[in-house]
């Protein structure tokens, strides 16, 4: 099914929809099981938490699983609320499998930003949430826009400019916030976007941008085949780095 715009129409956004269903199922579920507003249960279920992730059985796997965990319902509403309203923009730029494979090397780096400064500096943080990946989206978006000389959709360089500001400024001025995500995620957001985004691959109607070459096409797939298994390695090796480093 797609929705008419007059004589355009938009793709829907599935694997959007999709991160949306699941967070809220994950949700559900842990709410079944007992609070997800009580730490240890949450720490339990699969939060981030660097000695559980450095040390011990390594579970590295916490940097993915947190990324669909959230503090309570309030927690949950204003990530996905979010995440329902941009993230769409983002994936009928993209392509479906590029955008669930942005989102998820989003919510991962981020991750790995926020537990490498949590080990050196308070060691015992537990962290969770889809917001790291939210604002890598936001800042995917920005590149993107930029790249579609200002204007996507509806969005426009102002305004994703201004909504990175918002969401930043907003959690430096709030308690119990991982600003470390927040930031880490939109810059790598954008990095990523610069990686992954090829106009050609989106959804959007007219498929590619006007004046987009072959010579434009095959830069894009080589920055991308070169690009992402660097990405993949240097938050591999910042997690070695900070393993061998921080004693717990």
């Amino acid at each position: 099914m797609e929705v008419y715009y007059g004589t355009r129409r938009r793709p829907r956004a599935y694997v959007n929809m999709a991160l949306v269903a699941c967070n809220v199922i994950v949700f559900i579920a842990l709410e079944l099981l007992g609070s997800t507003q009580d730490t240890l249960f949450m720490v339990k279920h699969g939060a981030s938490f660097a000695p559980y992730i450095l040390e011990g059985g390594k579970e590295y796997l916490r940097l993915l699983y947190s990324v669909f965990l959230h503090f309570g319902p309030e927690h949950l509403f204003h990530n996905m609320i979010g995440l329902f309203f941009i993230g769409d923009n983002l994936e009928r730029a993209m392509g479906h499998a590029r955008y669930l494979a942005f989102y998820l090397l989003c919510g991962v780096g981020a991750s790995v930003c926020s537990m490498t400064v949590h080990a050196f500096a308070e060691p015992f943080v537990v962290s969770a949430g889809a917001s790291g990946a939210i604002c890598g989206v936001v800042g995917g978006l920005l590149w993107v826009v930029i790249a579609n000389r200002g204007r996507l959709e509806e969005m426009t360089t102002g305004r994703v400019a201004f909504l990175i500001f918002y969401l930043i400024y907003g959690g430096l001025q709030s308690s119990g916030v991982d600003n470390i995500a927040h930031i880490s995620g939109a810059l790598l957001g954008f990095l990523l976007s610069w990686l992954l985004y090829e106009p050609s691959a989106g959804l959007i109607w007219g498929r590619a941008r006007a004046g987009e070459t072959v010579g434009e096409k095959k830069c894009n797939r080589t920055r991308l085949v070169i690009g992402l298994p660097v990405y993949v390695g240097i938050l591999w090796a910042i997690v070695k780095i900070t393993q061998y480093f921080v004693l717990f």
